[in-house]
């Protein structure tokens, strides 16, 4: 929303230079130009948004290429009571490591389905080293919320049966962060136990778009604003429910210990930044790691985004040892 009033300041047009002190690879993907931006259709033309949304997926493609080589696994797919996963086991898993990851791929609540999935899964997967169950889960223009959640259930509850809860960590970037958030606030909700922790990597915790990086990251993060595809996938339903919109969710109820990660130049910065300090308010334990220079997307894998996987790992890792 633009505040027209006394309330707003006026900035000057400015040259924002890449950061010298940055790796080369950080300051490649910082150099190059913006794709153009997405055009989103009106909210009801599936047609225009399916169109739209199979562009973007092979856009995600390409940016996405590579980053699972090199790690052996096996990939199943889990049917669920019409919901569909991926199973995904490292080379060398036994069935005494009761360690499992359910993680939930990201595509602005409406893309990354399929071998996009697989792909950003594998590369969390080659991260963490455990049994990964990732869902594949239904999305807009055909399914709009609640299926998206609803699917991320199925499977939660369906670990459940086989593990127990401090087994469990939950989690996802982008898209997948709002889900995992919205899930874990669902299953308390509802009664079921919760996992050992969560992990929101640039997590899309606020619909309304009405943190303060979505002002000031504007030009800064490739993104842009994604709410025409927010208000499809809320499908009519208020945009500041709390298990559409996360971050509007009341943490003193309960959460487990959450991971959470963003960069300087995230359009998303705000939504973790803010859940952080919810989370802390309310006794949770949280921790939070801000990549500097970083856009939504991060720096191209390179070290700096590797030094936030290890920082994952290893808070996962303490979770499943019980710290």
């Amino acid at each position: 929303m633009t505040d027209t009033s006394e309330n707003a300041l006026r900035v000057p047009e400015r040259m924002v230079r890449v950061p010298a002190h940055a790796s080369e690879q950080a300051r490649a993907v910082l150099s190059q130009p913006f794709p153009p931006e997405s055009v989103y259709p009106p909210v009801d033309d599936k047609q225009g948004w399916k169109q739209v949304i199979a562009q973007r997926e092979a856009f995600l493609e390409q940016m996405l290429a590579g980053r699972a080589d090199g790690f052996a696994h096996t990939l199943t797919e889990w049917r669920e009571q019409g919901a569909l996963a991926y199973d995904i086991r490292p080379q060398g898993w036994s069935e005494a490591d009761r360690r499992v990851y359910l993680y939930i791929h990201g595509g602005a609540l409406i893309m990354g389905a399929g071998e996009n999935c697989k792909t950003m899964s594998l590369a969390s997967a080659k991260v963490h080293c455990v049994r990964m169950i990732t869902v594949d889960y239904r999305m807009p223009p055909d399914h709009p919320y609640p299926a998206s959640l609803d699917d991320c259930m199925v499977f939660y509850r369906a670990l459940l049966r086989d593990y127990a809860p401090h087994q469990i960590i939950v989690g996802g970037g982008s898209a997948g962060g709002n889900l995992a958030a919205a899930l874990v606030l669902r299953a308390r909700d509802e009664g079921l136990p919760l996992p050992a922790g969560a992990i929101l990597l640039s997590p899309e915790l606020d619909l309304t778009e009405s943190g303060d990086s979505h002002q000031t990251n504007v030009g800064l993060d490739a993104m842009g604003s994604l709410m025409q595809a927010n208000l499809l996938y809320a499908g009519g339903h208020d945009l500041t429910d709390p298990y559409i919109s996360p971050l509007f969710g009341d943490m003193t109820k309960g959460f487990p210990p959450t991971f959470l990660s963003t960069g300087t130049r995230d359009l998303f910065l705000s939504n973790t930044v803010r859940m952080h300090r919810k989370l802390r308010s309310a006794g949770i334990h949280a921790e939070l790691h801000i990549k500097e220079a970083a856009p939504h997307a991060g720096l191209g894998g390179g070290i700096e985004d590797q030094e936030i996987e290890i920082e994952a790992k290893g808070f996962a890792d303490a979770r499943w040892a019980g710290r």
